[in-house]
């Protein structure tokens, strides 16, 4: 088994070498620009530069243009500068990154843009994932339902349970399975995305729970869930809570402090989210681009940054696969916590 683990890890790390973004020997590095092309979205599938080559799956670009007419292109019309109609990708200034539209006074407008960008590609890819084990798993349970299940069913039976009886239960009271759905498919959306997002092969490597586009959907569902099944008690104890009434009145200090707080929860979900993976991206694609930054100090000094920087990214890969789950777990334990607070007043369920 150790050595099956190490086996994977040395691909993934030489994929993670071959496939990155970087300028070969010889040519200039610019780490920055390369970290953050990587981490952030894009409009196509960029998956390695051979020389001069960039090699690259074409995406679907769909916007509206100020007539409000459909166009729908695919993004190598509009690469490297390329403009396609009247559209491009801006290379500097407020829109930098976006497709934009050019008037003909040469005025430069953002039309509605609802292409399928990398990330949404990879959400599209790893929903159709999720969806596929867990269709597998109930076909499984229906076609054997007295057999013990091995191997990958129980591997997901192991993870089912644990959440469900040691999470979701004890924080969330009697009414448990109103809201075990989301908080299991919560669970298992998240985490196939950072597993997803650490393998280094197209169609996998999108920063999709590194986007704070994503991890605020994911607050705003935890959001809308606790307020929406909020109790009578939850919403007296946070518009009148039971303190002193000059806490309350003239000046409603209290109730603004537990007003504040309903927003701040789902916005700590959405940032511990965000910032854990993304920083955890940025660290990997740091110490890959270590490799070719010291290119130029000599063969002595790029040899042995080559040894470390293989080292700390196996390290770093091991490690993001640790945080893969933990942030997966903690989000749903948060959500759940939250959602059992919005279920004061109810009786708790004892554990086993």
């Amino acid at each position: 088994m150790i050595k099956r683990v190490r086996y994977i890890t040395s691909l993934l790390l030489l994929a993670t070498i071959v496939f990155s973004p970087c300028r070969i020997y010889g040519q200039e590095t610019d780490a920055k620009k390369i970290i953050f092309s990587h981490i952030g979205d894009s409009y196509g599938w960029h998956i390695t530069t051979w020389g001069d080559k960039h090699i690259a799956v074409p995406l679907p670009i769909i916007i509206i243009d100020k007539s409000h007419k459909l166009n729908i292109f695919l993004s190598s019309r509009v690469e490297g500068g390329s403009q396609y109609k009247n559209f491009k990708i801006a290379e500097t200034g407020e829109f930098s990154g976006k497709i934009v539209e050019i008037g003909n006074n040469g005025e430069i407008s953002r039309p509605i843009d609802i292409s399928l960008t990398k990330n949404a590609f990879a959400l599209i890819l790893n929903s159709i994932i999720l969806v596929s084990i867990i269709l597998f798993v109930a076909r499984w349970y229906r076609k054997k339902p007295l057999t013990p299940p091995t191997g990958f069913v129980g591997a997901m039976e192991i993870f089912i349970m644990d959440i469900n009886d040691n999470v979701i239960k004890p924080s969330i009271g009697e009414n448990y399975h109103r809201f075990a759905p989301y908080l299991l498919t919560a669970f298992f959306f998240i985490f196939i995305n950072n597993v997803m997002g650490l393998i280094p092969l197209f169609p996998a490597g999108a920063n999709t729970t590194g986007n704070i586009a994503v991890t605020m959907v994911l607050a705003l569902c935890t959001f809308f869930v606790v307020n929406i099944s909020g109790t009578k008690h939850y919403w007296k104890e946070a518009l009148w809570p039971d303190v002193p009434l000059w806490m309350k009145v003239p000046i409603p200090l209290m109730p603004l402090l537990e007003v504040f707080g309903i927003f701040s929860k789902p916005f700590a979900l959405m940032i511990r989210l965000f910032a854990n993976i993304m920083a955890g991206h940025a660290i990997i694609l740091s110490l890959t681009v270590l490799i070719f930054i010291t290119v130029a100090m000599g063969p002595a000094v790029n040899t042995g940054m080559t040894v470390v920087s293989v080292i700390l990214s196996i390290f770093m890969n091991c490690l993001e696969l640790l945080v893969a789950y933990i942030q997966a777990y903690v989000f749903t334990m948060l959500s759940a916590i939250f959602i059992g607070l919005s279920q004061e007043g109810r009786k708790k369920v004892e554990t086993c």
